[in-house]
Order: structure tokens, then sequence, then C-alpha cells
């Protein structure tokens, strides 16, 4: 009996270690997932790598740019009566800014329900923080946008997903900013999916936001509220698009002035409208001559007036719109008012500053 009974309590001895292993066991597995997601590496695939997949493509991109004026029949855009292309070639020099530097800033860019322009103390603290970074203010707050950005567009989801817990706090007497800052959603696009959780239409809601004065009482005020606190998904645009007009302006001036012939993106629009009913491809600028940027030819420039950020949903987009002028034209550039991120590469493209500019005759940036 003895005996029976140290066999039974050694069994029950190798089921309870058994079973303390398996619990370590999965304890382990699950702090080395949770640690592994932790250190994941900031940024999108690596350039090097896209270079690599892509070899072929370039070279036949390059190829499109360097015999477009010999192409049949002619690409978009091009005059009946285009003069004899010239040959111009630019040394333009980047300082693409290091992706550890991005990926610092990144973390300190962005705060739970903050979709605002930032006040003066909290411009200041990041202007502090960005000293210790190779990084610039204007830069560090570009990035802040695009992180905003593809925050507002991956999280719609789940915006949508809590719009009737929403509307019944809207009910409640809870403010629309307040909303957003226990949620951690654009303030704006909360108002939406508010006014829809009240039975108001599409329609109705675009257009009461374009003429806010016809809104009742409470509407009125929490939508002068939400705009305020929110510069990803608000309606008045018309600053940013202003200062985007200018650099392009800025730009198109400088290449003529240094004898290159061109068209720039409105006679194009006018132009495409009138025989396709709409614009088709209109990069900011299409070069009339052969130019060659750093060793690389290109067809066309599209400027934008922002940091090029090495993110993801920013990348896709910007891509997928060059897509477009690479498959009329062949090979071009963008030209970053901020400049660019280290890692951020789309075939087909050569990344460039607003280093060689004169910048003056834009106004300063605003970040109130």
């Amino acid at each position: 009996m003895e005996c029976g009974r140290k066999a039974t309590d050694m069994s029950e001895d190798r089921s309870r270690d058994s079973a303390k292993s398996n619990s370590n066991r999965k304890r382990n597995h699950n702090s080395n997932r949770g640690n592994s997601a932790s250190s994941k590496r900031y940024g999108t695939t690596q350039k090097s790598v896209i270079m690599s997949k892509n070899v072929a493509e370039i070279k036949q991109m390059n190829s499109q740019a360097n015999n477009r004026f010999t192409t049949k029949p002619k690409p978009l855009a091009f005059p009946d009566d285009m003069e004899e292309p010239n040959h111009f070639s630019f040394e333009w020099k980047v300082l693409p800014v290091a992706l550890k530097a991005e990926a610092a800033m990144a973390g300190e860019v962005i705060r739970k329900g903050e979709f605002g322009w930032l006040d003066d103390e909290r411009v200041e603290e990041l202007a502090q923080i960005v000293k210790n970074h190779d990084m610039s203010l204007d830069q560090a707050l570009s990035l802040r946008s695009a992180l905003l950005q593809q925050k507002t567009v991956y999280g719609h989801g789940r915006l949508q997903s809590r719009s009737k817990a929403l509307a019944n706090l809207y009910k409640e007497g809870v403010s629309v900013v307040d909303l957003s800052k226990r949620f951690d959603f654009p303030p704006m696009n909360i108002f939406r999916i508010v006014l829809g959780e009240l039975r108001w239409s599409k329609s109705k809601i675009k257009e009461s936001l374009r003429s806010p004065s016809k809104l009742p009482e409470r509407e009125r005020k929490e939508f002068e509220e939400a705009e305020a606190a929110d510069r990803v998904s608000n309606v008045d645009q018309s600053e940013v698009q202003v200062k985007a007009d200018k650099f392009e302006d800025i730009l198109s001036d400088w290449f003529e002035q240094q004898g290159v012939k061109l068209r720039r993106q409105p006679e194009m629009v006018r132009e495409q409208s009138a025989q396709h009913g709409r614009p088709v491809a209109t990069p900011d600028i299409l070069f009339l001559d052969h130019v060659e940027i750093n060793g690389n030819p290109v067809a066309w420039i599209d400027a934008k007036h922002f940091y090029g950020a090495d993110v993801k949903f920013q990348r896709k987009k910007m891509a997928s719109q060059m897509s477009r002028y690479i498959k009329e034209w062949g090979s071009g550039a963008v030209v970053y008012r901020h400049g660019f991120s280290e890692n951020l590469c789309m075939p087909g493209c050569t990344l460039l500053d607003a280093s060689p500019l004169d910048l003056s005759g834009l106004s300063p940036e605003g970040y109130d």
C-alpha cells in the first residue's frame, strides 16, 4: 500500500510539473511575441530590397523617358508644333533624413487624442526634442501630419464599429472634442459619424458642413470646436493648397530660368478637360526637353509641399499617383518641400529636396 501511494504521488507531481512547464512556455511565448511586436523596425520595406526587385522595371521606365520624343503616337500633352528638344543635365545635392532620426521623432510627435494644430507650448517642446535628432522642426511637424493621416485612414473601421456608442454619448451631452480625446479618433470624423447615426443623409451632412451657419445651435457649436481641433479631417484645406500652388510655381520658374522648356499643370488640366472631359495625367511639370538629374532621366516632376516620410499610407498613395505619370512618359522626379527619408523609394522616381530653390517667397509655416 505504501508503494502504491508513492507511485500515485509521483504521477501527480509529474502532471503538476508538466502543466507548470506548459504554462511557463506559454507565458514565455506570449512575452517573446510581445517583445517582438514592441521592437518591430520602424518604416516600410527597405529601399535596397525595393530597388533590387525592380531593376528591370526601372530600366524600362528610364528607356521610356529617354525615347518619349520619338514614340508614336506621341505621349499625352505633347504639343503638335513642339520644338526640337534640347539636353540638360543637373547635379542636385540632396540630404535625406536618416531613418533612425525619423523613427525617433515618430514616437514624439503623436499623442492620443491630439489631432489639431499644436499650441506654442507643444511646438516649443518638439523644438527642444528635435535638437537631439538630425531633423528640422518643419520636418518633424510634417511627419506628424503623415502619421495622423495614416492613423485616421487605418482607424476608420474601428471608428465605424463604435458609431452607435459615440452617438449615444453625444446624445447624453458629451462633446465631439471630448469624444475625440477619449477614443482617439479625429473630431470631424466623429462628428460626421454621429450625424449619420442621427439619421442625417450623406448629402445633408456634406451640404451642412459647407454651410455650417445653417446647422442647429448645438451642431454649429460642435462643428466649430471640432474643426478647430482637427487638422487632418477638417473641411477647410484652402491655406494648405495656396502654399502648395506657390511651391509649384517656384519650382517651375527655376527650371524655366535654366532655359528648360516645359508645360505646367494648370495648362494641362484645361487642355485635357476640354479634350477628354477630365484631367487624365497632369504632373506639376512636364518637360519638353531631355532633362537628366543626378544621372537619371526625368520626363516630369511633381512638387510636394511636405516632408517625404517613410510612412506606409503616404508612400502607397504617392506611388499610385506617380504610376500614372510613369505609364505615360516614363521616369520622373518628386521634389519635397521639407526633404525626405533616406528609406523612401518609389521605382521610376528620383527623389529631391528643395535645397537649390529660393523659398523666400513662401510664407512661414503656421503651427498654432
